[in-house]
């Protein structure tokens, strides 16, 4: 069971997350606060496994939250969560030591799913965000592209197929419509792409692919 700490200043958001987390069986909402003080005493106090932050709030906000809480000890996975796909939210989220970025139009069961993700110990970017980062990170530099296509080379057809659409920014569900499978079959590449190339997230895998031109850059 993943424990689930939330916390935002509006009750109806926190209403509406318990609400989908609740629905999910290996989910459990263990606590809620509405601004980051009272989400610093709540995480020592009931030791959750996934922190989720809203980054707007009154009084301590959730990037100072985020990085007070990664800075204890044992802390648990913070994953940030806003209405704003902000470039200087993430970056500054990234430094803060959380492990996840989502925005709240996220569905429900990329929700569950990103918590899942953090949870196992992987980093989780909203899909948006994914393609925003890779603008200010993919610079190619000299031998950059034919290093990463050597790299590359271990990727089956079908993974690199699943490579390029997640180096498009799409999310599972997306690139699942694209290439006529299953959502849980690119989740299942996703985890197999990684795995291969050594990486923790599907961020380090579309900047790869990117490096190696199998994307163009706009």
């Amino acid at each position: 069971m993943i424990r689930v700490l939330l916390v935002d200043d509006e009750l109806l958001v926190r209403s509406g997350l318990r609400m989908i987390l609740d629905a999910v069986g290996d989910i459990e909402v263990v606590g809620e606060a509405a601004e980051g003080a009272e989400a610093l005493r709540l995480t020592a106090d009931l030791a959750p496994d996934v922190v989720l932050l809203d980054i707007r709030m009154p009084g301590m906000d959730g990037l100072t939250a985020a990085a007070e809480i990664a800075a204890g000890p044992q802390p648990p996975k913070v994953v940030l969560l806003t209405t704003f796909d902000l470039d200087d939210y993430v970056h500054r989220a990234l430094n803060a030591g959380a492990v996840g970025f989502l925005l709240k139009d996220t569905p429900p069961r990329d929700l569950a799913d990103a918590l899942r993700t953090v949870h196992e110990g992987n980093a989780m970017l909203a899909p948006s965000v994914t393609k925003r980062m890779l603008e200010h990170f993919a610079a190619p530099e000299p031998d950059g592209a034919s290093q990463a296509a050597e790299r590359l080379a271990v990727l089956s057809e079908r993974e690199c197929a699943v490579l390029v659409a997640v180096a498009r920014g799409m999310s599972n569900a997306e690139a699942g419509r694209s290439l006529g499978m299953r959502e849980t079959t690119i989740k299942a590449h996703v985890s197999r792409i990684l795995t291969k190339l050594d990486l923790t997230n599907r961020v380090q895998a579309a900047i790869l692919a990117h490096d190696a031109g199998w994307v163009p850059r706009s």
